[in-house]
């Protein structure tokens, strides 16, 4: 369908691609996979005609529909959510219209070449429109967009009323809805609820028939949908038939081969050079000589790519806390509505929370489960009953929201040393480290880093003081897969008391035993993994 041969690209003076060679095949599901900056979106980019390389050639078979859902969804002005879904398939609305049309015109009397030929146009544009899915258009907008969290109350809602999360669940259903012959989506789930993203992990498993390139940071969402994996570095596009998971341990085995071929073949090359230094002042040996010299010239070095080194930041033990951290009696919040009348967002909760828990907060979106950590975190006030915050506890709070109180002009090194002043510059260049930022990045400005770059910056801060409470809401958004890990890493070891909103699946099933769900305004406590409570969850479905 699509191939990309030997491609070379150049940005400035770094190189993307060097000969770099890769294939999209009828009906596949890959996942591309990168460092940041390695080349994944200019691959999407390529693909589609919006970047040329600088050398190689793509081919595309004729005809194929290419939809292409990127984190830059322009402006979206003048229309209805679902207008603007349907704007998406407009060539196939107008095709629609051309066969009622010729439908009319058959109905008139014509001589029969002209009825010959419209009748061939006719098949022809049958065939497409049905092809694109053209007679249940609508009725598979509006399902897209539900299934992505805009429901029939919201179909005709202006779009410039919707947030910009929200106008991107609208980019990503008028994508869905064009149902291409290829699909590429890069980071589609960055803006999506759990609910969101096991309707669109359905979609593209059962309903998506064409062939999917994605990137994606949610590492069970990859595993459940890719059957390949393409490694983009270093100059190249690397091919691992499997899910992610194979090809972590697949990069680890070649890693170890290639470092095992690289030792040997360094070895007889010591060799070979010891033996040319040793005779080449002796005419004796000089065709000896000659003939190793020509042998080595010949040999194809074995290239080690960069070891992606991961610092490891021992944090300080946090000072211990009663056996009760918190203590809900009750509890319950209204928010006022624009129309002057009260919401209620939950009631009736009553529990505790204990030194050491690790507790996911979940439910549907817009079940509360932000505005129950405010409270929790004392941002907000309940409206009724009480919290209690146990002896010693000392809590730090992340949210979204917590990334616009950086100062953008200062850097990622002194952000963080403002955080901790008292600390030493290794220790700090360490804490930057082990979030990611090593060498000449701890000198980026706040306000050139990307969203994931701020959120590392933020957590880095939080974890390296003295807190023995963390309630964090969605503190894995915009963070690539290495930097989930380290922040997975670090809250595993941390020994205070961890309360987490979380879509990722993989990041709760490794870290909690405690779920609480907000569900109708009620809070149900789940004793046990989270695997413990979707268990529950599926007992409870099948009756």
């Amino acid at each position: 369908m699509i191939h990309l041969n030997r491609i070379s690209r150049h940005h400035g003076n770094q190189i993307l691609f060097d000969n770099a060679s890769l294939q999209i095949l009828p009906g596949t599901r890959t996942g591309l996979v990168g460092p940041n900056g390695a080349g994944k979106t200019t691959i999407f980019r390529l693909i589609v005609g919006e970047e040329m390389p600088d050398g190689g050639d793509i081919s595309r078979s004729p005809k194929i529909r290419i939809g292409y859902f990127s984190q830059d969804v322009g402006d979206m002005a003048g229309r209805s959510a679902l207008e603007e879904v349907m704007a998406a398939v407009g060539d196939v609305l107008a095709l629609g219209e051309d066969i009622r049309k010729m439908e009319a015109s058959m109905a008139e009397p014509m001589d029969e070449d002209a009825l010959t030929q419209l009748l061939e146009r006719y098949g022809e544009a049958v065939e497409s429109f049905e092809h694109q899915g053209g007679y249940e258009l609508e009725s598979r907008a509006q399902s897209v967009l539900t299934g992505l969290g805009i429901g029939p109350d919201a179909y005709h809602r202006p779009v410039e009323a919707f947030s910009g999360g929200w106008k991107m669940r609208i980019a990503l259903a008028k994508i869905l809805t064009t149902n291409p012959d290829v699909l590429l989506l890069d980071e589609p789930t960055n803006h999506l609820d759990l609910e969101s993203i096991l309707w669109l992990e359905n979609w593209l498993v059962s309903t998506f028939k064409g062939a999917l390139l994605m990137t994606c940071h949610d590492q069970e969402f990859m595993n459940r949908i890719v059957s390949r994996i393409i490694e983009i570095g270093n100059g190249a596009a690397t091919t691992y038939t499997g899910n992610y998971d194979f090809y972590i341990r697949e990069r680890e085995i070649r890693r170890e081969q290639l470092e095992a071929s690289f030792k040997r073949q360094q070895d007889m090359l010591a060799k070979e050079e010891e033996f040319i230094a040793k005779f080449a002042a002796r005419a004796s040996h000089a065709a000896q000589v000659q003939s190793r010299v020509k042998k080595l010239e010949k040999i194809e070095r074995i290239v080690l790519p960069p070891d992606q080194k991961r610092i490891r930041f021992t944090f300080d033990t946090p000072p211990r806390s009663g056996d009760d951290v918190v203590s809900m009696e009750n509890l319950g919040k209204t928010w006022q509505t624009p129309e002057g009348g009260l919401h209620s967002v939950f009631g009736g909760i009553s529990g505790m929370i204990r030194r050491g828990d690790k507790v996911a907060v979940v439910g549907v979106n817009g079940a509360g489960k932000s505005t129950f950590l405010q409270v929790l975190a004392k941002r907000t006030e309940p409206s009724t009953g009480k919290v209690t915050i146990g002896a010693n506890v000392h809590t730090g709070y992340f949210s979204q929201h917590a990334m616009d109180i950086l100062h953008p002009e200062k850097s990622v090194l002194d952000t963080v040393q403002d955080a901790l002043p008292t600390a030493g510059l290794g220790v700090i260049r360490n804490l930057c480290a082990a979030f990611l930022f090593q060498g000449d990045d701890v000198y980026k400005r706040i306000d050139k880093l990307s969203g994931g770059e701020k959120s590392r910056v933020v957590l880095a801060t939080l974890l390296a003081r003295p807190l023995n409470f963390l309630i964090l809401d969605e503190p894995t958004n915009h963070l690539d897969i290495q930097s989930r890990e380290v922040l997975l890493e670090a809250l595993q070891a941390f020994e205070g008391t961890v309360l987490i909103v979380s879509h990722d699946r993989h990041f709760l099933r490794s870290l909690v035993g405690r779920v609480f769900e907000i569900d109708h305004g009620r809070m149900i406590p789940y004793e046990g993994s989270y695997d413990y409570y979707l268990r529950k969850q599926m007992a409870l479905q099948t009756g």
